[in-house]
């Protein structure tokens, strides 16, 4: 699923998307299809983190693709939601000017709005 541009703030926006997956084969695929549209290639930032289960086991994997520490805050929500099998992907259109640390407060809005629109 794709909520598009939920979050504006100083010419930077937002999307989210969040998809089921079982793998790594199956990140791979989420964040190809993702980044197939013109819009979304030019993107500058695609930070996401998954949470996979399998046997009793958790494996989780992040990327913050040149946004630092926005990988983690999204891990971090799908850890205390206990959100598993799952890939969430914060896209960020950078509008020229630095939010500092609110941009960690629109990364955590969007991830609760992403799982919270899945359950």
């Amino acid at each position: 699923m794709l909520f598009e541009y939920i979050i504006s703030d100083r010419g930077s926006r937002y999307s989210v998307s969040i998809g089921f997956v079982t793998g790594r084969e199956d990140i791979k695929n989420f964040l190809s299809k993702l980044k197939t549209p013109k819009k979304y290639a030019r993107a500058d930032h695609h930070s996401w983190a998954a949470r996979l289960s399998h046997d009793g086991t958790i494996y989780e994997t992040k990327s913050d693709d040149g946004e630092t520490g926005a990988g983690m805050v999204i891990l971090r929500i799908m850890q205390k939601r206990n959100v598993t099998n799952c890939i969430i992907s914060v896209t960020r259109w950078f509008g020229g000017i630095k939010l500092e640390g609110d941009r960690f407060k629109h990364i955590q809005d969007a991830t609760i709005y992403a799982i919270d629109h899945l359950e």
